[in-house]
């Protein structure tokens, strides 16, 4: 289906004329159309341009509006103040274009694909092997998928990459123990869970880790083994895949808990770039980018410097000619631009890691493998904080266990759910807790701008009040109860009825879903569509006890109002699921 334009697009064109007609070098200015509080649109563009033509902006205005076509989309226009236009949309226009919407068999609720769609290489979620993943790792995932939503939503061919830690010196030390002791990472059960994979591996690196530091004899074939893989020995390698494969249990795990689809054709870590590293200090080092310094191949700064005055270098390849970070991140701009062919390369990690890409986005532009048509991004995030406005702790001060977090996280929300149940099973309780509680905490990270830090509060998290997604959930939820109580009315648009001043409110913001995803999608700010979404639960309440829906005057009246609930319903969850949660058909 062709897209929909939306009533602001609409007005937009129709100012456009009028101005155009009214002051011929005006063709082509923005009208600065906006919402308003004064009516149902503003427009503020025509001070700008009545300054510029040295004319009087009231009576600009009002040439203006004697030009504007009023009729079925724009009911009434007038001018306030020193030369605002206050618009108002007829009823009929707004009923008609969420028509349209509704009709969509596809959907997308008018979301257009993009005209010129690219390809962006997206790197997110990125735990390491043998490791439990923590609250630190909660970000990257929740936001990268969302973002990964919507891009793939709005057209964007996207190709997904884990870049997950699976290399360096532990391995030596994990190799060597796990071939002295070759039954530590057995299973009793072929059906091994995540949990008993990360048991198994937490076992395994606390045993190497005593032998390690108590054992120099051990400490000396820990090292060596190191060498070995780096030298891609066959038997060494296989017990590596074994680590990589067992952590890969425990991954997945987690990432069903977080109701995320993570394929293992998309997890290429640290090792996926191996061969590439010799070539690529190579390339740097014939082209002049880096030069020698000490020993180490370096990439110089002029405007980074330490505390000491001098300059911060990248090391590409350290003095002892072991390859660093950043070899294995120049590695993978070079395979992501050259072989995946990407226009954009965003990267969903930590703010705190801001100078390193920094500094390895302008290496690759001065190598060539970013310029003006291929451009990389980091999608800068910010920390989990406790209620006391620290980063998030265990009781104990270590780190929380991510598992754990989601675990809390679903118990409570179980709770809530249980007590608004009316007619759920145990086992229905069990999955909209789940549905719910993961919900609540992807919402919170969400409903935050990722350069933020926020306070991880469950007890809030959970709430049916306040800008959360259980009050978005419910929401819907509700709708969902009203229809089912229509019973053979059927959701039909009216047209030609005049609406309530909440059908208004809600019919118009309703309207802008698809400009919302767009700008979401454009500027990788989930948070955008998250306060969109949470406007509309919030208009859809009000409307809710103002208008009655399955009692209202009129049969057209009743089918009119549930053809509202439900374009509600379709636009809360497809927007929620671009967020990367779940609308339950009851709570």
């Amino acid at each position: 289906m062709a897209s929909v334009t939306s009533l602001s697009d609409n007005v937009q064109q129709h100012l456009a004329s009028a101005l155009t007609a009214t002051l011929p070098e005006a063709a082509g200015a923005d009208p600065l159309l906006r919402r308003s509080d004064r009516a149902d649109f503003q427009a503020n563009g025509i001070l700008a341009l009545a300054k510029k033509a040295k004319a009087n902006p009231r009576e600009l205005a009002a040439q203006v509006v004697s030009r504007v076509v009023t009729g079925d989309v724009i009911q009434d226009v007038e001018v306030s103040g020193p030369g605002f236009l206050n618009i108002t949309i007829a009823d009929k226009a707004i009923t008609e274009n969420l028509a349209a919407r509704y009709v969509d068999e596809t959907g997308r609720l008018g979301v257009p694909f993009a005209e010129q769609p690219g390809t962006t290489v997206i790197d997110y979620a990125q735990p390491n092997v043998a490791k439990e993943m923590h609250v630190g790792h909660l970000r990257s995932a929740v936001i990268g998928d969302s973002v990964v939503q919507l891009l793939e939503f709005t057209g964007e061919n996207v190709v997904r990459r884990h870049h997950i830690g699976d290399w360096g010196t532990q391995f030596g030390m994990l190799i060597q123990y796990l071939d002295e002791h070759p039954h530590e990472l057995d299973h009793k059960d072929a059906r091994v869970t995540g949990e008993e994979a990360m048991s198994n591996l937490d076992r395994l690196y606390k045993a190497a880790r005593k032998k390690f530091d108590s054992d120099e004899e051990f400490k000396t074939r820990a090292r060596r083994r190191v060498v070995d893989l780096q030298a891609g020995d066959e038997h060494t390698l296989a017990m590596w895949q074994k680590f990589v494969d067992e952590s890969k249990i425990y991954f997945f795990s987690v990432f069903e808990k977080l109701d995320m689809e993570i394929r293992d054709a998309d997890i290429v870590g640290e090792s996926g770039y191996n061969d590439m590293l010799a070539e690529t200090c190579r390339l740097l080092e014939e082209s002049g980018v880096a030069v020698r310094s000490e020993g180490a191949l370096c990439v110089f700064f002029d405007d980074i410097k330490g505390p000491d005055g001098n300059p911060v270098p990248l090391i590409v390849q350290k003095s002892d000619g072991g390859y660093g970070y950043a070899a294995t991140d120049l590695s993978a701009i070079r395979d992501r631009v050259f072989n995946l062919k990407a226009n954009t390369l965003l990267y969903v990690v930590d703010a705190r890691q801001a100078l390193h890409f920094r500094m390895v986005f302008e290496t690759a532009r001065r190598a060539g493998w970013l310029n003006d048509d291929v451009t990389a991004v980091q999608l800068a995030f910010g920390t989990v904080l406790g209620k006391d406005g620290k980063p998030f702790k265990t009781r104990e001060g270590e780190t929380v266990r991510l598992v754990d977090l989601l675990d809390e996280a679903i118990d409570r929300a179980s709770a809530v759910v249980r007590e608004k149940a009316q007619d759920l099973s145990e086992e229905e309780i069990a999955e909209r807790g789940a549905q719910v509680g993961v919900g609540a905490v992807k919402y919170a990270d969400l409903s935050t701008s990722a350069n933020r830090d926020y306070k991880f509060d469950l007890d809030q998290m959970v709430s049916l009040n306040g800008d959360t997604s259980v009050y978005l959930q419910y929401a819907y939820a509700r709708i969902q109860s009203i229809l089912r109580k229509a019973g053979e009315v059927s959701p039909a648009a009216h047209p030609e009825l005049a609406l309530h001043e909440a059908e208004r409110a809600l019919g118009l913001h309703l309207d802008s879903f698809a400009e919302t995803v767009r700008e979401a999608a454009a500027e990788y700010a989930p948070h955008k569509l998250a306060a969109y979404l949470y406007q509309v639960a919030s208009l859809y309440t009000s409307f809710y006890d103002k208008c009655p829906v399955l009692r209202a005057e009129t049969p057209a009246q009743v089918e009119n109002r549930l053809f509202l609930c439900d374009v509600t319903a379709r636009t809360l969850h497809r927007g929620m699921a671009l967020l990367g949660i779940r609308t339950p058909e009851k709570l």
